[in-house]
């Protein structure tokens, strides 16, 4: 396995599930990386301050976008969590490298690391958290695979949980990493922790990756602190539990588009309002509801997502 993209990894006395941690898929979002090194110490003195502590399986913390996260770039020469699919994966693997593009390799890299931790811990099962950050500020949230134990496990993280956006946008990794397309069952959840530079993102991401650790029975409920649960309870206090994508704003560098300053994500608007402006002008709500991850970075295809709340 790539050494450089393997920034943390804990092997427990117990045999248990194969649980990799991803940050950085997009390269200008490092507090995923920095929640992924600070576990791994955590992990490593739990034994001494707790004897009885247990650890069930084996937890692998990875760089994402490698090339991109080392130039603190949202990615080089595409996004890489919209190149996930089946096909594009065929086409990879057929494609001489000296013809990939960077992504195309990161991707191959990604892939051939996970298959190595397959092949090295021998494991039944493999549980991925996609660690992410958002360009604004607002809610926290965990997005499932449209599967129940993904959307079980969202549910556990103590944040609300996006349902329904997996058909507004494709090929992320929760459209790729899943067991039809992985040696080994696979369970995959994406977790939105904050905002890019905003530090508290780090402990947000490390109570996630703790909180599914114990749903997954990789560690004691007894072992883990509350102080992890208040960490996301606080932050997703008067925010809905669940939710659902009402549309996406799909924009393209021609469009010139800007969004109107100050909105956060969760934040409530009205069908109608001026939410940005483009090429073409305003750019209206088309419904009422909530705002989630207005754009305010310069790469990104994803204007805004319009959400409802279901619970």
């Amino acid at each position: 396995m790539n050494r450089e993209r393997i920034v943390a990894r804990y092997e427990g006395s117990k045999p248990g599930p194969l649980f990799i941690t991803i940050g950085a898929m997009h390269g200008n979002e490092p507090m995923g990386i920095k929640a992924i090194a600070m576990l791994e110490k955590m992990l490593e003195v739990e034994p001494i301050t707790n004897p009885n502590f247990v650890f069930h399986g084996t937890f692998i913390g990875m760089i994402g976008n490698l090339s991109a996260y080392n130039r603190h770039e949202r990615f080089i020469d595409k996004d890489i969590n919209r190149q996930w699919s089946v096909e594009n994966i065929e086409r990879i693997k057929k494609t001489d490298q000296a013809d990939l593009d960077t992504e195309d390799k990161e991707m191959l890299e990604i892939l051939n690391t996970i298959y190595d931790a397959c092949e090295e811990t021998k494991a039944s099962k493999l549980y991925i958290l996609d660690l992410h950050t958002t360009s604004s500020f607002g809610g926290i949230f965990s997005i499932p695979a449209e599967n129940q134990e993904s959307l079980d496990i969202a549910s556990n993280l103590h944040a609300p949980v996006v349902k329904g956006m997996l058909k507004g946008i494709s090929g992320t990794t929760l459209h790729y990493f899943k067991t039809d397309n992985m040696p080994i069952e696979t369970v995959t959840i994406t977790f939105e922790s904050g905002q890019h530079e905003e530090h508290k993102s780090i402990n947000r991401a490390i109570a996630a990756i703790v909180n599914l650790m114990r749903t997954v029975n990789m560690v004691l409920p007894n072992d883990v602190e509350n102080i992890h649960d208040q960490i996301l309870l606080e932050y997703s206090r008067n925010l809905p539990k669940v939710t659902e994508l009402i549309m996406r704003h799909a924009v393209s560098e021609s469009d010139n588009f800007v969004m109107k300053p100050g909105y956060t994500s969760f934040q409530k608007v009205e069908k109608g309002e001026v939410l940005a402006t483009d090429k073409n002008g305003d750019v209206l709500s088309p419904e009422s509801g909530r705002l989630l991850m207005p754009l305010y970075q310069k790469k990104g295809n994803d204007g805004f997502f319009l959400i409802k709340d279901v619970l």
